[in-house]
């Protein structure tokens, strides 16, 4: 039998909905694939993120603020 996680769809949020969920401010998720590295999929406009890309980028300490900094990053 499958495992019924590999059954479900994979998640796509929003910059604002991941900003929710991390905890985060809105304007520091929207730095973070430019200066952070984030995986972000673009659809015209709208950015998304998949949850299971942004949680693997959390626990390698993509959003450690020490990391990864370029000049003239949001911190």
């Amino acid at each position: 039998m499958a495992n019924a996680a590999a059954l479900l769809p994979e998640q796509w949020v929003s910059i604002e909905q991941a900003a929710q969920l991390l905890g985060a401010a809105k304007d520091n998720v929207y730095s973070w694939p430019e200066y952070q590295g984030l995986p972000r999929h673009r659809a015209g406009r709208l950015s998304k993120i998949e949850m299971s890309e942004g949680n693997e980028w959390v626990r390698a300490g993509g959003a450690d603020e020490g990391k990864n900094q370029q000049s003239g990053g949001v911190a």
